[in-house]
């Protein structure tokens, strides 16, 4: 009888994927310029970026939301007490199409998330508000969110953690200067 394997440190999934070694070995034969020092950071800033975003959505689903309910959530929010936008903004935000907004805002009424108001002052002016079940559900979920992020930079020390946080704030300025940003817009694209 043999001894057990230990796993490996840059772990498989256990879907059948790669381990961040393997496929980084993969690349280097079908493409032998590829730096593998780059790539095994590249590709393992790619997995931890979508196990996050699956973490999330578990622990929205729980709390009855969808991820893209919790992004109007936030943009609430961060817009500030007392929580209101036109839905035009909204969208531009979020970089959707204002149908798009629409169909959101409608299905996020229907929940009891935001009320959506015609402007007292101006009656053409429509105002999307933040309710109490809204931001009790968006406080819930960054209350879940801090337990799971805490967990997963157990390893990166407090004194480590400025500098990590540099590093990655210089990544992803790079990135967003040259690329894209975060909602798929681009200026060109406007």
């Amino acid at each position: 009888m043999s001894a057990p394997r230990p796993a490996p440190t840059d772990g498989p999934a256990s879907s059948g994927e790669l381990g961040i070694a393997e496929q980084v070995a993969v690349y280097q034969r079908e493409f032998p310029d590829v730096d593998p020092q780059v790539e095994t950071i590249v590709s393992t800033l790619s997995r931890v970026a979508r196990r996050m975003s699956v973490a999330y959505g578990r622990q929205l689903t729980v709390l009855g939301i969808t991820p893209a309910e919790w992004e109007v959530l936030k943009a609430l929010v961060v817009a500030g007490s007392p929580y209101q936008l036109g839905p035009g903004e909204l969208a531009k935000r979020l970089g959707l199409t204002p149908a798009a907004m629409t169909h959101r805002i409608d299905r996020m009424v229907a929940e009891g998330l935001v009320t959506r108001e015609r402007d007292e002052a101006n009656r053409v002016r429509v105002i999307i508000e933040l309710t109490e079940t809204g931001r009790d559900k968006w406080l819930e979920s960054m209350r879940m969110a801090a337990v799971f992020e805490e967990e997963l930079l157990q390893d990166v020390t407090p004194e480590d953690r400025p500098g990590l946080s540099t590093v990655l704030g210089r990544m992803l300025r790079r990135i967003e200067q040259s690329q894209p940003d975060a909602l798929g817009r681009t200026d060109d694209l406007d």
